[in-house]
């Protein structure tokens, strides 16, 4: 068999150096779009309390899902035990995707059926409502705390894989560790500017009123400003409201400051609990809300540092003291 020609050879090589090109300018393509959408990949991080190894990497879609399925679950009075059998229970249905497809008639976070009962199929399009609906049933399971997570889960769901739920329960601990308020400054993203959708200090409190209830939100006291110590205005919570307190910092028309009620608990711990639920929900919204900076108890967190954490501050309002004066800062874009 005869040698090819040296101009075969070189034609050969232009030919796999051109396809190697065409898939890195590819890749590189991808990777460009799915930074400046916010993208399908891992964007935010939430990690063990105690230090250890374990953490979950997760995208700003399943972040704001997620927050929204334990501020449900919070709004309603249940226990942490119960967000995180939510958690894992979508985690499975759906990846925690709000997803418009599944088999035969299921819909949403939780693959919930129209034809069972479950809802409209817009009514379940809504996270909130489908949370709602998840917790309204596991409620009704007998002890359910002390059941494990797998069978809990699968009593409200009915699924042909009822042994599925089981693995997706590590990460789901930390999340509602975290989601909940428990585990402090856990939860980090990295708040991709330029992603969102919606964006003002109206759109976070829409939000907060949409995942919390209006009720919680007008009991924290929500405000638009920039003072030291902001005095809670109920109505200032509902959408499209608000005053400014006449702050002279550059960000003051941009933040919303959530003062922390306290839910009873001499040592205060309630109400880090709270304040930290509601800093991390900011987090989680980052990028959906175009939210640039969060603060609470002398920790802050900023959209686009490379490392994403929170940092300790001086800051003195939210120092994690019990009562009124401990607050959540979240300040939006321009």
């Amino acid at each position: 068999m005869s040698e090819p020609s040296s101009s075969s050879k070189r034609r050969g090589r232009l030919l796999r150096t051109g396809a190697a090109l065409v898939v890195l300018l590819a890749v590189a393509g991808y990777l460009v779009v799915q930074y400046v959408t916010g993208g399908t990949g891992p964007g935010c991080k939430v990690v063990s309390a105690d230090g250890g190894a374990a953490s979950y990497e997760f995208t700003p879609e399943q972040a704001v899902n997620a927050a929204t399925i334990a501020a449900v679950g919070t709004d309603r009075g249940l226990p942490e035990r119960a967000v995180t059998i939510a958690l894992a229970t979508a985690l499975q249905e759906s990846g925690l995707r709000n997803i418009e497809h599944g088999d035969r008639d299921s819909l949403g976070l939780f693959q919930q059926r129209p034809s069972q009962g479950w809802g409209t199929p817009k009514e379940i399009m809504d996270p909130a409502y489908a949370a709602g609906m998840f917790y309204e049933h596991l409620a009704k399971v007998h002890d359910y705390q002390r059941l494990p997570l797998t069978v809990a889960a699968q009593r409200v769901q009915r699924s042909g894989f009822p042994e599925a739920y089981a693995k997706h329960e590590p990460d789901a601990t930390l999340l509602a560790a975290a989601l909940t308020g428990r585990a402090a400054a856990t939860l980090t993203c990295q708040g991709r500017p330029g992603t969102a959708r919606t964006t003002g200090p109206d759109a976070v409190r829409a939000a907060l009123v949409r995942d919390f209830g209006r009720d919680a939100v007008e009991e924290a006291g929500a405000e638009v400003g920039g003072a030291a110590t902001p005095t809670p205005s109920p109505s200032a919570a509902s959408p499209g409201t608000g005053s400014d307190t006449g702050s002279d910092s550059g960000t003051g028309d941009r933040t919303v400051t959530l003062p922390v009620p306290a839910r009873g608990g001499a040592d205060g711990r309630d109400v880090l609990e709270r304040g930290w639920q509601l800093a991390h929900w900011a987090v989680a919204n980052a990028s959906a809300l175009h939210i640039e900076r969060v603060a609470y108890a002398g920790r802050e967190w900023t959209a686009g540092v490379t490392d994403g954490q929170w940092h300790a501050t001086d800051a003195k309002n939210g120092d994690g003291s019990a009562g009124a004066a401990g607050a959540v800062r979240i300040t939006t874009g321009g």
